[in-house]
């Protein structure tokens, strides 16, 4: 079934239920729709993008950040059969540009907080977009541009009955750029209904669960999760703010049931309950069954500490990526906290291999790349055919990722293949000794990257976030450094914020370029 299908359906059996929550905890107000509504929104905006000349094939951008309407316009595009885009919000004028002349949009669906970066490329943008809608207040609507509110309140409100199937095209996403330029993954509605039933099949989410979102909806992970409440028509939150107390504060007055959160978030809340800023006592999380984390490797302390504070919690990491719409082709499942660091075992539907660099199957314990192979593996990656020959070898994705399999067949992440650090002939994972000194009580984040030595052609050096209110100095660290091999001991110490993108990845190429500047002597950047 279609995801657009699944929507109608929605609407038809739970029609004056509610679908969607939107919280704004800084403004303290509250919005709800309920599956009719959904509906209803969705299929007027197809209307109105069919009547100004959007047909099959064509390309929608989304730049929005998170909000009630989301959701039924990344909906309304799909009815259309067009191509929806979904951009990063935090992408800058130039990315925007580039992003919208790869897809060659047609259309830009755009929201208040973009007006000055569209404005600085609209030049550029008009070479390919027709059509702007604008998501904002009315003295703010830009005079290029139409209002989202009036299409999405107006005109028919009925299913516009354009022809899908399974194998057509549905959507571009851009990955996060994190180890470079964002790439643009081809996903078909094949793809989209996969992630549906992989995520239901995971969590066996019920019409009475009630999911949390606040990672960015722009991304595969935070939607595709949601996914699983979407298919049996259950309740969700989009929560537009991230502090442990509006997060304990929606759970609790909502009655959430599963979140999903990213690595900083969980360890901001046990922070928060260590320090008394917030008291349990004073929510309501008996109905929290669920706690799953993705987008990033997990310190298993973390996973510790956490269920020693919530034991009655499931507990789920997710693996995934934007080629193999998102999460859920390796998950840990429920009840395997044994095995917590592990990204687990492929998910419903998926294969996956560790391969050496022949693409030769390894044996368990040796560590080489990841491949995938599932419903879920992107198209290509579009209007780049040699990336996408370089990704997609004989059905099987290749991920980047280093891991191995330990004699369960449980998956372990080492790292990605371009973090990987080789100092005198000794290769190191960088993800490794994170794991390490995020043991450390003090330590809030951090970030390991190599930096340029002469003799040893790269050293370790580890950028540490210290916890508000806590001390450390470098002999702090070198002395619990004293627990690893000596060759995975940082040479340099940064004390420093770690930067981390909205679906929390730590920005490694925007360290490197922080501190490995070229300088001969660029050990007296550091600490």
């Amino acid at each position: 079934m279609l995801i657009t299908d699944i929507l109608k359906e929605n609407a038809d059996l739970y029609r004056d239920k509610p679908a969607l929550v939107e919280r704004i905890p800084e403004k303290g107000t509250r919005r709800e729709i309920t599956w009719k509504t959904f509906d209803e929104q969705a299929n007027r905006l197809a209307h109105t993008l069919m009547e100004l000349g959007v047909s099959k094939g064509d390309k929608v951008i989304q730049l929005m950040s998170n909000c009630m309407e989301w959701l039924p316009v990344y909906f309304g595009i799909l009815r259309t059969g067009a191509w929806v885009v979904p951009l990063n919000f935090r992408f800058d004028s130039d990315k925007i540009a580039l992003c919208t002349e790869t897809a060659e949009a047609k259309v830009m669906i755009f929201g208040e907080e973009f007006i000055e970066r569209i404005a600085q490329i609209k030049e550029r943008l008009d070479r390919h977009v027709t059509v702007y809608i604008f998501d904002g207040p009315d003295d703010k609507l830009p005079e290029y541009a139409q209002p989202l509110d009036t299409i999405l309140s107006q005109g028919p409100c009925h299913d516009p009955g354009m022809s899908l199937i399974p194998d057509d095209d549905a959507a571009l996403y851009f990955t996060s750029g994190t180890t470079g330029t964002p790439k643009a993954v081809r996903l078909t509605h094949r793809n989209l209904a996969s992630a549906c039933d992989v995520e239901h099949a995971h969590h066996g989410q019920t019409h009475q669960d009630n999911f949390l979102c606040i990672p960015p909806l722009y991304h595969t992970g935070a939607k595709m999760h949601w996914f699983g409440n979407f298919l049996v028509g259950a309740k969700s939150v989009i929560l537009k703010g991230v502090s442990p107390r509006w997060i304990l504060e929606a759970v609790s007055e909502e009655q959430v049931s599963i979140v999903w959160l990213l690595v900083p978030w969980a360890h901001d809340i046990l922070i928060a309950i260590e320090n008394g800023e917030v008291n349990l006592k004073d929510y309501t999380l008996g109905q929290w069954r669920l706690m799953h984390i993705g987008a990033q490797p997990v310190p298993p302390s973390l996973i510790e500490k956490w269920k020693k504070v919530f034991p009655d919690q499931d507990y789920d990491t997710n693996y995934g990526l934007t080629e193999a719409t998102g999460p859920g082709c390796i998950h840990l499942g429920m009840g395997n906290e044994h095995k917590v660091g592990a990204i687990g075992l492929p998910g419903k539907g998926w294969e996956c291999q560790v391969v050496d660099g022949d693409l030769n199957p390894l044996p368990g314990g040796e560590t080489g790349e990841l491949l995938l192979k599932g419903p879920g593996v992107m198209k290509e990656y579009y209007k780049n055919p040699e990336e996408t020959s370089k990704a997609l070898v004989n059905g099987w994705l290749r991920t980047g990722d280093m891991a191995r399999k330990d004699e369960s067949e449980f998956i372990w992440l080492v790292d990605r293949k371009k973090d990987l650090i080789i100092t005198g002939g000794e290769n190191i994972f960088p993800v490794e000794i994170e794991n390490f000194f995020m043991t450390h009580d003090h330590i809030q984040d951090v970030a390991v990257i190599g930096v340029p030595d002469p003799r040893l052609g790269e050293v370790v050096a580890a950028v540490i976030q210290v916890k508000a209110g806590r001390r450390m100095d470098r002999e702090d660290v070198m002395t619990f450094a004293q627990g690893l091999p000596r060759y995975k001991r940082p040479r340099t110490i940064i004390f420093d914020d770690v930067p981390r993108n909205p679906t929390g990845k730590i920005e490694k190429p925007k360290l490197r370029r922080k501190y490995i500047r070229g300088d001969k002597d660029f050990r007296k950047l550091f600490v």
